[in-house]
């Protein structure tokens, strides 16, 4: 295994790393969740909270197949979290990067004006914003590899930066196509369904993984 590897499983799961920064950043992602609850029962629409928790979701799904890769390579998911943090939930996943992905689809959502036919330099704002949001986040992690907090492993990823078009379309962009679909669908139980359907695989997977197989990642 790689030593980005070795020292992300160094308190994978440990509660005892736990920090106390973790109740105010807990508390912000619920407070954000809860004003947007409470704006959705009172006009009764729910995208943003949707958009929220389909992105979200979508991490969770790619958090799950990164670690089947370690698995079955035995050398290296695509890319490892091995720097300090409040809690390591998988080896490429932490607290902070889940509160972050929590709210990413909320942020987007309210990016998006009431108009449906609204364009940004040509392009429909929910495309426009997607391509925004996704250009920006990779600028953020390719600091965090620079740092040496983000670790891409295997020559695609990492040489000169080569992989860029990869992390654009695997790593963020395919977040908020989701978000789209799941916001443009009529009905809410349309809605809740595909929402349902997108946690429940990696949900199974994770299920598979750590309770019957005894997987670690």
């Amino acid at each position: 295994m790689t030593e980005a590897t070795l020292q992300a499983f160094n308190g994978l799961r440990d509660l005892t790393m736990i920090k106390w920064y973790i109740i105010p950043l807990l508390a912000i992602v619920i407070y954000i969740y809860t004003r947007e609850i409470k704006e959705a029962r009172k006009i009764g629409d729910w995208n943003a909270v949707l958009a929220g928790l389909t992105i979200f979701g979508v991490d969770f799904f790619n958090e799950t197949w990164n670690g089947w890769v370690l698995h079955f390579t035995g050398h290296s998911a695509f890319w490892t979290t091995p720097g300090d943090t409040a809690l390591r939930v998988m080896v490429g996943w932490n607290i902070e990067i889940i509160s972050m992905f929590l709210i990413l689809g909320i942020m987007y959502y309210h990016a998006l004006s009431e108009s449906k036919n609204q364009k940004i330099l040509g392009l429909p704002e929910k495309w426009f914003w997607a391509i925004g949001y996704t250009i920006f986040a990779v600028f953020i992690e390719c600091v965090l590899n620079l740092g040496g907090h983000l670790v891409w492993e295997y020559p695609f990823w990492y040489l000169s930066f080569k992989g860029i078009w990869l992390i654009l379309l695997i790593g963020y962009f395919h977040f908020f196509c989701f978000a789209i679909l799941v916001i443009s669908l009529k009905t809410m139980k349309a809605k809740l369904i595909t929402l349902g359907i997108i946690y429940a695989v990696p949900t199974v997977m994770n299920i598979l993984a750590f309770g019957f197989w005894g997987w670690k990642y």
